[in-house]
């Protein structure tokens, strides 16, 4: 079994210049069409060639603010208003600033216990499918995940 058996070759990308505000969109659309929560999306350039991956973690992480811990200390800060505030302020920067650029990838002939290696030793929920240039595909954690506990039944 390879990667080529439990990739999803329908999958959802987002453009370097998109901004953070189409790209929450982009993560509501897909996790719509798909019937699934779409943690992370890959993103392609206008030749469509993969040149990153944002996922929700990442955009979380950008608009947390840098001192939240001491939040919890300061009785009279109004939260909620500072908040929006922030991603008012965010809402414009785009996925290319925040997109993570070393992205592992693997072959459509990558065998599954190879999949499943890489994605625990690395921490990796989701790996984008290359054959030379061409992005053809996206194995999910839970999908290989799913593959395996099927064996087991």
């Amino acid at each position: 079994m390879n990667a080529r058996d439990i990739m999803n070759t329908r999958f959802h990308t987002l453009s370097p210049s998109d901004t953070i505000a189409e790209a929450v969109n982009m993560f509501h659309t897909a996790s719509l069409e798909e019937g699934k929560r779409i943690f992370g999306l890959m993103v392609i350039d206008r030749e469509e060639r993969l040149v990153g991956m944002v996922s929700m973690y990442d955009i979380l992480l950008f608009v947390q603010p840098k001192h939240i811990h001491v939040w919890s200390e300061i009785e009279d800060l109004e939260a909620q208003s500072f908040f929006d505030e922030l991603l008012e302020r965010v809402k414009s920067v785009q996925v290319s600033d925040i997109m993570t650029t070393s992205v592992v990838t693997v072959k459509p002939q990558t065998h599954l216990i190879v999949l499943a290696d890489l994605m625990i030793k690395r921490h990796i929920r989701r790996l984008p499918v290359v054959e030379g240039n061409n992005l053809v595909g996206i194995v999910y954690i839970s999908d290989l995940f799913n593959h395996l506990l099927q064996k087991f039944l």
